[in-house]
C-alpha cells in the first residue's frame, strides 16, 4: 500500500479540534443549549459571538460530532448530542467539563513549551513566571484551588464509580482516601456500601471544600474529613487506603514514600488501591497514559506516570504480598496491592 499522510496530519493538526471544543466549554455553549434546540442566530446572541465566526464554529462542532443539527443554513437548529448533554452541560450530575476548563485556562498554553521541557527536563507551568511550584500556586488562590478540585472530580467520577461497583468492599470496614480533595471517592464508596466508614485525607486548606460536598450528599455521619501532610505525617489507619491520581504527581523517591506510608497504615489483609492511567507494560498502547506522563513533565519536571508492572514491583519491594491490575474506564486502571 502507498504511504498515507492522513494520520500524520490528523495528529499534527490535533490542536484545531482541541481548541474548538475547549472554547465551546469556555463559552458554556453546551450548558446554554441544555435540552433546547436553537438556531445559529439565537446561539450567536446568547454567547456574544461575531457573525463571521458563528456558523463555522457551530458546524465544526457538528462535523466533530459534538453537536447535532436539524436542517440547513439559517433555519438549521443546533442541539447537544447525547454525550455532550451528559458530560458538558454544567447542570448535569455527570459533568466532566471541569478538566477541560482547566486544560483551556492552564495546560493548553503550557504545552506550547513541550519542546523546551523535552530538552531541559524542567516544568513549563506557573513556576516559570513566579518561581513557585504548581501546588504552591493553587493553594495560595482559593478560586483556582476549587477549579482544580472540580477538574479532578470530573475526570475521576466514572473511575470512582467503577471501583465502587467492581471491588469487593464487603470484607472491609474502613477506607481512607489520601489526597481526597472534595471527598468524591469516599462519597461514592460510602453511598454504594452503607457498612463502610470513610476518611477523606488532604491538606487543611482543602477541608472546607470537602466538608461542604460531604454534607450536601448527606454523608457527614459516615465520611470524616482529616487534615495533614502526607509527606510529613503518618496516614490515618484504615482497612483500605486509596489514592486517586496521586502517585503520578511525584518522583520515584516520593512515590516510594507514599507506598510505604500506605503499607504502614494498613492492617494485615488490608488493601492499597491506586487509580491511575496505568501505562501498558509494553508501553505501546495507552497513548493517554503516556501523554499524561508528558503532562507531568510539563507540570513538575521529575514526576511521571508508570506501568502496572512498575507499580507491582514497587509494592512488592515495600512488602505487599500480592498485586493485581483491574481496568476501570477508558485508559484508567486500579492497581491493588494486598498486605
Amino acid at each position: 500500500m502507498a504511504p498515507d499522510p492522513s494520520h500524520i496530519m490528523q495528529v499534527g493538526m490535533g490542536f484545531w479540534p482541541s481548541k474548538t471544543v475547549l472554547s465551546a466549554v469556555e463559552l458554556e455553549l453546551f450548558t446554554q443549549l441544555g435540552s433546547e434546540s436553537l438556531t445559529g442566530e439565537e446561539i450567536r446572541e446568547r454567547l456574544g459571538l461575531h457573525p463571521r465566526a458563528t456558523y463555522d464554529f457551530l458546524d465544526t462542532l457538528v462535523a466533530l460530532r459534538l453537536l447535532e443539527r436539524d436542517g440547513d443554513g439559517s433555519e438549521g437548529r443546533y442541539r447537544n448530542t447525547q454525550d455532550t448533554a451528559a458530560f458538558l452541560d454544567k447542570r448535569s450530575p455527570t459533568y466532566i467539563g471541569g478538566i477541560l476548563e482547566m486544560c483551556n485556562a492552564r495546560l493548553y498554553g503550557f504545552w506550547g513549551d513541550l519542546t523546551e521541557a523535552l530538552r531541559t527536563g524542567q516544568p513549563q507551568n506557573e513556576v516559570k513566571q513566579t518561581g513557585r511550584a504548581m501546588f504552591e500556586e493553587l493553594y495560595a488562590d482559593p478560586a483556582r484551588l476549587e477549579q482544580f478540585m472540580e477538574a479532578m472530580q470530573g475526570i475521576s467520577l466514572g473511575n470512582f464509580h467503577a471501583l465502587a461497583e467492581t471491588f469487593d468492599f464487603s470484607k472491609y470496614e474502613t477506607v481512607c482516601d489520601v489526597g481526597g480533595a472534595t471527598g468524591l471517592l469516599c462519597r461514592i464508596v460510602a453511598a454504594r456500601h452503607p457498612h463502610l466508614r470513610c476518611i477523606s485525607y488532604d491538606l487543611p486548606v482543602v477541608a472546607p471544600i470537602a466538608e461542604r460536598a460531604i454534607a450536601a450528599d448527606g454523608l457527614s455521619d459516615r465520611v470524616q474529613v482529616a487534615s495533614g501532610d502526607f509527606f510529613a505525617d503518618p496516614l490515618p489507619s484504615a482497612d483500605v487506603v486509596t489514592m486517586g491520581l496521586i502517585l503520578h504527581d511525584w518522583n520515584l523517591d516520593r512515590k516510594m514514600h507514599l507506598i510505604r506510608s500506605a503499607y504502614e497504615a494498613l492492617p494485615d489483609g488490608g488493601a492499597f488501591i491506586v487509580i491511575e492511567n496505568l501505562i501498558d507494560d509494553a508501553r505501546r498502547e495507552n497513548a493517554f497514559g503516556l501523554m499524561m506522563s508528558l503532562n507531568m513533565l510539563i507540570e513538575f519536571g521529575d514526576a511521571f506516570d508508570f506501568t502496572g508492572g512498575d507499580f507491582a514491583g514497587w509494592c512488592r519491594e515495600v512488602g505487599f504480598r500480592d498485586v493485581e491490575i483491574r481496568p476501570l474506564t477508558g485508559p484508567t486502571s486500579a492497581g491493588i496491592a494486598y498486605k
